[in-house]
């Protein structure tokens, strides 16, 4: 399943500062049963706003992850707190399979 957010940055921080956090949480949270994976998107035309997509397992697997966040990620998201605002945009199935045309 893909759990997919969008990301608001306050006036005067930086899509990178932001990265540099996100990397820090997701290297402690792909260590948990089921995580896949996680990308950042800058939205073209707009630096202020990212979209982000972590990939689970399941909807199950995200959820005990959610449940029983480390300290330190705990920690990491706090630091961030004052700099963005997090809007859930949802969480969608993963395809069982998908066609992708080739070029």
């Amino acid at each position: 399943m893909h759990y997919i957010f969008e990301v608001t940055l306050s006036p005067g921080y930086t899509a990178e500062a932001y990265a540099e956090a996100w990397i820090r949480a997701s290297r402690i949270i792909q260590q948990a049963p089921g995580a896949q994976g996680t990308r950042l998107h800058r939205k073209i035309g707009d630096p202020t706003r990212l979209l982000a997509i972590a990939t689970w397992e399941s909807k199950a697997a995200r959820d005990a992850m959610e449940s029983r966040l480390p300290e330190r990620v705990l920690e990491i998201i706090a630091e961030q707190t004052p700099y963005v605002e997090i809007t859930l945009l949802g969480e969608f199935e993963a395809p069982e399979w998908e066609v992708v045309p080739e070029p």
